[in-house]
């Protein structure tokens, strides 16, 4: 969540600020601003709002001599309401410093008591100011600039990614990171930082990644990384491989309705050198998941946020039926502050789309503090979970913009199914059947057509639901965690109150809502057994009651034609793979009715994208 871009360099600073700022967007934020030099003296405009009320500001007065180094922000707010005074950045007392900064300072008010007991003037209800004042107060001491920023660095508690200019020292910004994201972009005569990689896109692909408990400074010429002892850091840069076209819409009204089209690519990719047609195989083992890394362990942590909490929840159905090993699947802001039993027998599997996700990030330390070994899944090469695991699987999603996980969540799937696969053939010997595997090869193709032809469908059942004001989601077995994710959808993006349950659930309460404006999305699948059957009879309990009902079911499946107010057929697939076509017209269905309710469908309200604070 927020974002941050800085430049130093040769180019107008102003363009350069605007667009990293429109890159990183899809984070989620509520002010925008920016700080650059001018006349020698440091310029801040910032503003509540969208960017484009930035951009209406600079207009009106537009700062011709504006120049490097600069720093751009978006804020997404934690201490203090999203104003004008609280948008980023913020200045010292005697405005020649000026920080920008993702994350939270938890021993702030101690920091902000001592700093007001000093003369140190506030101007916003921020926890950020804090520390751009503290810093100051080491210069008021006669330190020099770079051990002021070192020495203020180790007096803050919490979260940071910082950035910070010094109108008497023009040649260099400072950077800080612990546990929120930095990004380093060289160029030549030029360079950048960034909270993520999108917003460097326009100018390098050359990368470099702080590490927590890093400080870099940044000069148009070179870069130097250190750790907070002052120790010099060495590390290599790394090469992005996407481009910046896969950012963009590519033609879709919204990054999540391209991002939905993606799938079946996103899935090809997640399958690219993992497949081996010959023997019917799964390989994994030249990204370190081997006999050797697995040896000794009896069961299985996963732990996630939001959708990829969801996505461990199926990964938990599909691995105690096919290897017969228990899972425990936890919501990571839960795991790490209770007392969860692993050891050295146990895996602990973190996911996440970005790699940067706080509560995932702390559960990750927990489990490796109590011995457990670690694999993440993850979209991001270079995050910080990815690099803290002991073996990480890419997603190979590409970047995802739009604040509402779609291609994410089924890449992150088809990653714990190809996982499985593959466990099995480590574990036991088994390899997968023949046809199974040729399923596997045909998921995207087969995809793509079903998303082509479902879409018209849900755009007609939109038009007749999205003035609903609850919604009920209903699946067993393997559709359960759908029927949650489907419900997240909803309400992510429409604002309509949305439940998703375990259909059996049903007479234990929430049957009570059941009423003729309160339609019933129900999810079945022969592919399940005898718990279609029992979904059968969960739909005709609601249907008794007056409930309608929206049907996702097995092409085919006359029994649920029967009852249903509507009706979408999914295809015949193999039981692993019902949730990657399970999920598609649900995540339709929560954008189109999102769109029919004139909502901001990339940037819901109050959400971000990379949730990098608890």
């Amino acid at each position: 969540m927020c974002g941050i871009i800085g430049y130093i360099g040769n180019r107008p600073i102003i363009p350069v600020l605007l667009e990293g700022l429109r890159r990183l967007e899809y984070r989620g934020y509520d002010s925008a601003g920016i700080v650059f030099l001018e006349d020698e003296e440091i310029k801040i405009v910032k503003t509540k709002g969208k960017i484009l009320n930035l951009e209406e500001k600079l207009f009106n007065d537009f700062p011709k001599k504006a120049k490097a180094p600069g720093l751009g922000h978006t804020r997404w707010a934690t201490h203090g309401e999203p104003s004008d005074e609280n948008a980023h950045p913020h200045f010292d007392c005697h405005k020649s410093l000026a920080l920008v900064h993702n994350g939270i300072i938890e021993n702030y008010y101690e920091l902000k008591t001592k700093l007001i007991a000093k003369g140190h003037k506030f101007y916003s209800a921020t926890d950020t100011e804090v520390i751009v004042h503290l810093i100051e107060d080491f210069l008021n001491q006669g330190i020099p600039l770079k051990e002021a920023f070192f020495k203020a660095l180790k007096e803050l508690k919490g979260a940071y990614a910082v950035a910070l200019i010094h109108k008497e020292n023009p040649d260099f910004i400072l950077i800080g990171r612990n546990q929120s994201p930095v990004v380093i972009g060289l160029g030549k005569q030029e360079n950048f930082v960034a909270s993520d990689i999108p917003a460097l896109l326009p100018f390098t692909k050359e990368v470099l990644f702080l590490n927590d408990g890093e400080v870099a400074i940044l000069r148009k010429d070179q870069v130097e990384i250190y750790d907070l002892s002052g120790n010099p850091v060495a590390r290599a840069p790394y090469h992005v491989t996407w481009d910046i076209a896969s950012a963009e819409k590519g033609g879709f009204d919204h990054f999540m309705l391209k991002e939905i089209y993606e799938q079946p690519e996103a899935i090809k990719n997640t399958m690219l050198g993992r497949i081996d047609l010959d023997k019917n195989q799964i390989d994994f083992s030249q990204e370190g998941l081997d006999q050797k890394f697995l040896e000794g362990i009896q069961r299985f942590y996963i732990v996630a946020c939001g959708t990829s909490y969801h996505a461990g929840l199926v990964a938990k159905y599909l691995i105690e039926r096919e290897l017969g090993l228990p899972v425990e699947v936890d919501i990571a802001s839960e795991f790490r502050y209770r007392n969860p039993i692993l050891d050295e027998k146990t895996l602990f599997i973190g996911i996440s789309q970005s790699g940067e996700t706080a509560d995932t990030l702390a559960s990750l330390r927990l489990a490796k503090e109590k011995g457990a070994k670690t694999l993440s899944i993850c979209n991001v090469v270079g995050s910080t979970i990815a690099r803290e695991t002991e073996v990480v699987l890419y997603t190979k999603a590409g970047p995802e913009i739009s604040v509402a996980s779609t291609k994410a969540f089924s890449t992150q799937v088809l990653t714990f199914v190809l996982f499985t696969f593959y466990l099995k053939q480590l574990l036991f010997g088994e390899n997968e059947k023949k046809q199974k595997i040729e399923a596997l090869i045909k998921l995207p193709s087969q995809l793509k057509i079903f998303i082509e032809k479902v879409h018209s469908k849900v755009k007609t059942l939109a038009q007749k639901w999205y003035q609903a004001q609850n919604a009920l989601y209903l699946g067993r077995n393997i559709l359960y965690p759908i029927a949650l994710e489907g419900a997240l959808k909803l309400k992510e993006i429409s604002y309509i109150h949305a439940e998703g349950y375990a259909a059996g659930e049903m007479k234990h309460g929430p049957i009570a809502l059941i009423e003729e404006k309160v339609p019933t999305v129900i999810l079945a699948a022969k592919e399940t057994g005898i718990v279609y059957e029992k979904t059968l009879s969960n739909a005709e309990e609601v249907r008794s009651r007056r409930g309608p009902i929206i049907s996702l079911v097995t092409e085919g499946a006359k029994e649920f034609q029967k009852i249903s107010d509507e009706y979408i057929e999914v295809p015949l697939t193999f039981y692993e793979f019902l949730p990657i076509f399970y999920v598609v017209p649900l995540q339709l269905l929560a954008y189109e009715i999102a769109t029919l309710r004139g909502c901001d469908v990339d940037k819901p309200r109050n959400l971000a994208k990379s949730v990098t604070v608890e």
